[in-house]
């Protein structure tokens, strides 16, 4: 009937209608359907009417496709259709797959994408991009179930981290005190225990980097000043700040992470009140205060101090001398950012809770001890809530529907992933895992599997765009409307019911993260643009409002915003934070940092923080707020330009559009002081 049909590429070649016979079949076995006789009845059926439709011309693979699928439809083989038209999105993304990741690494080799501003733009950097990139697309079209593999691609959700889906797990708090202890091996030979301060900051970079090198995610130490104690006591100041100058000059310039960054490290301080602790403390502070070799703004470590009342939160406590000293710090630095151990969800665990800067926090742990100490996230994935308040048309009854069925989907595609990743063994994570750093590590043999220790581990399902979702659903967002704010808080308590019960269903540490959106912020508006249009208020712009906040651009007090975002801490129990903005350095008025941590710990936040702009001058080496493109002192268009994204500090030249945008239409917060 047929000689010649047209390939996707233009060639024509010889017609064959035994292929399409055999589509069908094998579609109808993957159902457990019908025999090939049926399958050679619909494949005359799919003859008929393409001899209807194209009447002697030349067709298509994809014409003969869709009339395959509309006979199916028509027949009554519904199921069968379902398994055709899922095998046949699956070539088709195999197709596009292979083409798209030409086209990603013809633009990586010109320049790096800015998904993460901690990337740089080197030979290596480029190398560990185009890995990524063929990972990613390797793990959407070959081993992610279709549902997952759809919903990540559409934008429904998005899956962190998929480049290493399948290889490692994301972030540790590290039990830096019994690595110093007992000494560790980094797989070249045994490194004894520290005598010095020196030599005690020098190991702990490496332990970071070593770490690191197993993970993909952030590396943290949540009891630094205690876990260093012991290698401080009998040396003075001078030889104390040494060592600490020489651990923040470390961990701003080893590239070993993937992507050739520096690794993303954390370090948790402020609540050891022994004398070697404070002295800990105390020179790490001056330290980072003091910059780098320049008086240049560190990027890393994130620096966390945390604030204990009858420990440091008050006047007459033992380290509230250091309290001041981290205030003074971070109205110069940025960091460090604070944490309240005496929030109600903090407080039953005394002063035990660590964060990381990027705003993590595990804690319970219904597979082992409620620790911090050697355990981690495992892996998150984002929900995308202004992409359900637009679908729900401000019917509150469909977004819940909405809402739910991604839920399950999220929290399916979690499992799937732990599962993917017990598969991993001892010898995957030669340090993570063959050094016992992770808990129920101890005692594994290399080729054993890793799962007594990632039970330990949390699963996170994460949200964007509150802000945004309320708009969809009410006309304003929670920062404009008292309905909104009630609303919001209805919605994340009830995301938050939804993460506990899969944590009983599952019997695994499923927790709720207030996402730190980075590349993510734009990518989701982009698509919602390209399928809904511009909508004022939810995707008019070229980002969505970071998990729950304020939006940045809406005008507000400090006092309003902290008040309207404390109550959503509680709920995101694997991390949440807030910011307050500031329009330059507020070292000249540390009364008034200090007015805005309290109002913090009042409205019962976990984690918080304090933004403004810090710009240095290359060429003079001027530190201040430099709103021009050149040097007021020396002329110089060689400006260093700091600021906070998504919880760790980075240049502005490496942001990516959507948090240029941001950054753009940010607010200072504190007209009211």
């Amino acid at each position: 009937m047929f000689t010649t049909i047209r390939k996707r590429d233009g060639r024509e070649v010889p017609f064959d209608d035994t292929k399409i016979t055999d589509a069908i079949f094998k579609a109808a076995r993957a159902v457990g359907g019908e025999d090939r006789e049926t399958a050679v009845a619909l494949t005359l059926e799919v003859l008929r009417m393409l001899k209807q439709k194209y009447n002697g011309e030349i067709f298509g693979v994809e014409d003969v496709q869709d009339i395959v699928e509309k006979v199916l439809i028509e027949k009554g083989h519904a199921r069968t259709a379902k398994a055709y038209i899922l095998y046949r999105d699956k070539r088709t993304r195999l197709r596009e797959a292979k083409s798209e990741l030409m086209d990603v690494v013809e633009d990586i080799i010109k320049e790096t994408d800015k998904d993460n501003a901690n990337v740089g733009n080197s030979p290596s950097a480029k190398m560990l991009q185009i890995a990524s990139a063929a990972s990613r697309k390797f793990y959407l079209t070959r081993l992610l179930d279709e549902d997952f593999s759809l919903a990540h691609s559409r934008g429904d959700v998005h899956i962190h981290d998929l480049d290493f889906y399948a290889t490692t797990c994301n972030c540790l708090q590290i039990p830096l005190d019994r690595l110093l202890k007992e000494g560790f091996n980094t797989g070249h030979g045994y490194i004894r225990p520290p005598k010095r301060p020196a030599s005690a900051t020098a190991l702990a970079a490496i332990i970071l980097q070593s770490s690191q090198n197993d993970m993909f995610g952030g590396q943290s130490f949540p009891f630094f000043d205690t876990q260093m104690a012991p290698f401080v006591e009998g040396a003075d100041e001078d030889e104390v700040y040494q060592a600490m100058e020489a651990l923040v000059y470390n961990l701003n310039s080893m590239h070993s992470r993937a992507g050739s960054q520096v690794p993303f490290s954390s370090i948790n301080l402020g609540a050891d009140t022994s004398e070697a602790g404070r002295k800990v403390t105390r020179n790490f502070l001056l330290a980072y205060e003091a910059g780098l070799g320049r008086g240049e703004n560190p990027i890393f470590p994130n620096v966390i101090f945390r604030l204990k009342k009858g420990v440091n939160f008050d006047p007459g406590d033992p380290n509230y001398d250091l309290f001041k000293l981290a205030m003074r710090v971070a109205s110069k630095r940025l960091n460090p950012t604070f944490s309240f151990m005496d929030s109600s969800f903090n407080k039953k665990y005394g002063d035990q809770v660590a964060y990381m800067g990027c705003r993590t926090r595990v804690m319970d742990n219904r597979r082992g001890p409620a620790v911090t100490v050697g355990r981690g996230n495992l892996s998150f994935t984002t929900i995308n809530l202004p992409r359900l308040g637009i679908k729900a048309e401000r019917n509150l009854k469909t977004f819940y529907r909405l809402l739910d069925e991604v839920l399950e989907l999220t929290i399916n595609q979690l499992c799937h992933r732990f599962k993917v990743q017990c598969k991993l063994k001892v010898k995957d994570l030669p340090f993570v895992m063959g050094q016992g750093l992770y808990l129920g590590s101890e005692g594994l043999k290399e080729c054993d599997s890793i799962e007594p220790a990632i039970v330990n581990g949390t699963l996170s399902v994460g949200f964007i765009g509150l802000a945004e979702a309320l708009v969809a659903l009410t006309g304003y967002h929670h920062g404009q409307k008292k309905e909104s704010q009630e609303l919001g808080l209805e919605i994340v308590a009830y995301i938050r019911k939804k993460v506990d019960e899969a944590c009983e269903r599952f019997n695994l540490n499923y927790t709720l993260l207030a996402t730190p959106a980075e590349g993510l912020c734009g990518r989701f508006v982009r698509l919602d643009q390209k399928e809904f249009g511009i909508i004022p208020g939810v995707t008019n712009r070229e980002y969505y409002t970071n998990s729950f906040h304020i939006p940045v651009y809406f005008p507000i007090s400090f006092y309003d915003k902290i008040s309207l975002e404390g109550p959503y801490h509680k709920y995101c129990n694997a991390g949440h934070i807030s910011y307050v903005e500031m329009a330059s350095p507020p070292q000249h008025n540390l009364e008034a940092v200090e007015a805005i941590l309290r109002h913090m710990a009042e409205c019962d936040m976990g984690y918080g923080g304090i933004n403004y702009p810090v710009d240095f001058c290359t060429g003079c080496n001027l530190l201040g707020v430099i709103n021009e493109p050149e040097c007021p002192r020396c002329g110089s268009t060689a400006i260093r330009r700091v600021r906070r994204i998504t919880g760790y500090l980075s240049t502005v030249d490496r942001f990516n559009d959507g948090k240029v945008a941001e950054l753009r239409d940010r607010l200072p917060h504190c007209k009211d002081l």
